[in-house]
């Protein structure tokens, strides 16, 4: 597919899929409660000088935050994985498969780019000159290109060790085109931020419109990313 045959299909694709859309802002909305109710029970125990009460709300809060945000990793995952299938349809909730491949996805995201963090700190101790700053500038574009190939690797398989192979997604860089993918990256940018601006616009114009307006174009954006990522792999 070119890049306006993924744009045009990513662009419908969310509201092909209302379900899906209602799934993901469900999951969104329960993060944010329970994000909320953690920092109002936080404060109530140190009000309190509850030391222990609030450490105690303070950790559960967040294992069932981070429980949710995997899971909204995986399902986001499994968008990319239909896009990549170019399957029209919207994955259903999976709780446990999808906590797990989001936790996973937390693994690739972490490995990709650790690597070029980890270079360039020994270059910069070698080398000590300006020479160190672009090769890790460069190494840390190569390295997110090839964590976009690791996460579409990991969604199309759900095998951690095939979304580490960074050789592979390197490889798998060229199997796109590069020159495709930066320009696929630009697009993608530029769609967003023409969005997000109209809809910041109408937020100073009235701010509970803007409000609930913002909610549903993370989740729009959250999906259109996904199904064009998904799209663009699906020629490799």
């Amino acid at each position: 597919m070119n890049i306006s045959e993924i744009i045009s299909d990513a662009l419908v694709y969310p509201f092909n899929n209302i379900k899906a859309l209602v799934i993901y802002i469900i999951l969104g909305i329960i993060a944010g409660i329970v994000a909320g109710g953690t920092v109002v029970a936080m404060a109530a125990g140190i009000a309190a000088n509850n030391t222990l009460a609030a450490a105690g709300s303070g950790i559960i809060g967040l294992i069932i935050a981070l429980i949710i945000s995997f899971v909204i990793s995986g399902y986001g995952l499994d968008v990319i994985k239909y896009g990549i299938n170019r399957d029209a349809g919207s994955p259903g909730l999976d709780f446990m498969r999808q906590f797990v491949n989001g936790v996973k996805l937390l693994v690739v995201n972490i490995v990709y780019f650790i690597v070029p963090i980890i270079i360039g700190a020994i270059l910069a101790v070698i080398f000590q000159h300006w020479l160190s700053g672009i090769i890790t500038a460069i190494l840390f574009i190569i390295f997110a290109l090839a964590a976009i190939m690791g996460q579409c690797r990991l969604a199309k398989t759900e095998d951690l060790g095939n979304a580490l192979a960074i050789g592979e997604a390197i490889g798998d860089i060229s199997r796109v085109g590069i020159l495709k993918l930066i320009v696929f990256i630009i697009v993608v940018f530029i769609i967003a931020f023409i969005i997000t601006f109209i809809v910041m616009a109408i937020t100073n114009w009235n701010a509970t419109v803007g409000g609930i307006l913002m909610g549903i174009l993370s989740v729009y954006l959250t999906f259109f990313v996904a199904r064009a990522t998904g799209l663009l792999y699906s020629n490799v």
